[in-house]
């Protein structure tokens, strides 16, 4: 026979706490701490009437995200946990009216109960789901990007009650470069800080459906108080905030907000004044606000991503091995933006894990080769080559034309001039006068020797056929 929880003298053995406890901690694994903590910290359990599963929230918001995003799994871990569980029922915890203490009976013996009194107002959850990856610890700083990160950080650092330097702060960026990875980057950092402050990360398209959801569900004064008395409001894509009635609503929180010295974080993929469906009065707001803006990543940017993400994907398995000049072809040639760059990785990994085959710079150029894209054959002069080769070796263009005959400086020039001969239509003295007159016996000897050393070097083999691909692209 299972057992329900009714309300009857003191705590036994079984109490429902324990139950709850153990649903708890499979929400911490399934969740994450930040997660967890985020959403489940204040969450209380009050009791287990009848199959009736009670927990309490200190707030209306807390109510309603709980209820919205994880009543079924809250259902199916409380089955699994003590059985004839039929519904999960969320409450503010003002609005509770049980006793104290409970205790575990037979279902049989468990006298009727009245049900639980809970607020008449339907709910009206707002914000996006964050996700746990996306943290300033995993952003890529650099030149391109480094103003957008330090202001966010710095909203996310700002001590609860001060009155906010950047309002609104305003970040915009074409797709990928990292938007919506410093708006949720925010949310985690203020969040750990202090975990009593308020804090909604919201897309447009979430905003504007939880506007209308609330004014056909006659919620619509809860949901414009909830977010209202946040203390720090994250919307992206704010280009896809569309609507007369909807953007009006939004155009009355941002001034409520900010007149009451709430910090606002909006990102879009264009600057305010460009968002031509936007009304005049809500681009006049964001443009008085600290506008910043993002650009592309340049190669080492972008190499340092990869760094990143290749040290996490190592991280998980030891195993795998992607060679270095592999991630300098991907670095080289994803110029669009980081996700690409996951994209391209994340290819690379599951090669490197489930291929009988090493991860050759030939066999990265077939699995992004749309990530590249098109190119139509480049024609390659020999001064492209000495610069490519140079640049690579970290030796100067003058010194493969120069007299110089050091171990640092001949092999290069030896590649170079290999280079030369295969990829251009150049004969033998003409590239030896190139490299500072040589004779053609000199570029010949070159030639043959690097021809020799590519078949039993491998990563020379690796090396030059970058190169290669460098210089067609």
């Amino acid at each position: 026979m299972k057992e329900q929880i009714v309300a009857d003298g003191d705590a036994g053995e079984g109490d429902f706490q324990e139950g709850w406890t153990r649903v708890k901690k499979r929400l911490k694994v399934e969740l994450g701490d930040d997660v967890f903590s985020s959403w489940f910290s204040r969450i209380d359990c009050e009791g287990v009437v009848a199959g009736v599963v009670t927990l309490s929230a200190p707030t209306q918001f807390l109510k309603s995200w709980i209820k919205s995003h994880y009543n079924d799994r809250l259902v199916a871990l409380w089955k699994e946990e003590i059985g004839e569980v039929r519904r999960v029922e969320v409450v503010r915890r003002s609005a509770l009216k049980m006793p104290a203490q409970v205790k575990l009976v037979s279902a049989e013996a468990a006298p009727p109960l009245a049900p639980v009194q809970t607020e008449p107002a339907e709910d009206c959850s707002a914000g996006s789901p964050l996700d746990p990856r996306l943290t300033f610890a995993s952003f890529c700083e650099g030149a391109s990007n480094d103003v957008a990160y330090r202001a966010a950080r710095a909203v996310a650092a700002a001590p609860e009650g001060s009155t906010p330097l950047y309002n609104p702060l305003y970040i915009h960026a074409g797709v990928g470069i990292g938007k919506t990875h410093l708006l949720q980057a925010i949310a985690h950092e203020s969040r750990q800080i202090n975990r009593q402050r308020r804090v909604v990360y919201l897309t447009a398209e979430r905003f504007t459906s939880q506007f209308v959801t609330s004014l056909r569900d006659r919620t619509a004064l809860d949901f414009k108080e909830m977010l209202r008395s946040t203390d720090i409001l994250l919307v992206d894509d704010m280009q896809f905030l569309t609507g007369r009635s909807t953007q009006q609503e939004f155009c009355h929180m941002l001034n409520a907000l900010l007149d009451s010295s709430r910090q606002v974080v909006v990102a879009s993929d264009r600057a305010p004044g460009e968002l031509e469906g936007l009304e005049e009065r809500v681009r006049s707001r964001l443009k008085g606000g600290v506008v910043v803006g993002m650009g592309r990543p340049d190669v080492q940017m972008r190499r340092k991503i990869l760094e990143m993400r290749y040290g996490a994907a190592r991280e998980r398995d030891p195993r795998l091995l992607i060679p270095e000049v592999v991630l300098d072809y991907v670095a080289q040639m994803v110029v669009s933006n980081g996700r690409d760059l996951d994209g391209a990785l994340n290819r690379l990994v599951c090669r490197a894990q489930f291929s009988d085959h090493p991860v050759t710079v030939e066999a990265c150029e077939l699995a992004i080769a749309d990530l590249i894209g098109d190119r139509e054959p480049k024609r390659i002069r020999i001064e492209d080559i000495q610069k490519v080769v140079a640049r690579h070796y970290n030796v100067s263009r003058q010194d493969l034309v120069s007299a110089r005959r050091t171990r640092t400086v001949v092999k290069p020039r030896q590649i170079a001039m290999y280079l030369a001969k295969t990829m251009t239509p150049r004969s033998f003295p003409e590239i030896g006068k190139r490299f500072g007159g040589r004779d053609h016996t000199t570029v010949l000897h070159a030639v043959r020797k690097i021809e020799g050393m590519v078949g039993a070097d491998q990563k020379l083999s690796d090396e030059i056929e970058l190169l290669r691909r460098l210089l067609q692209d």
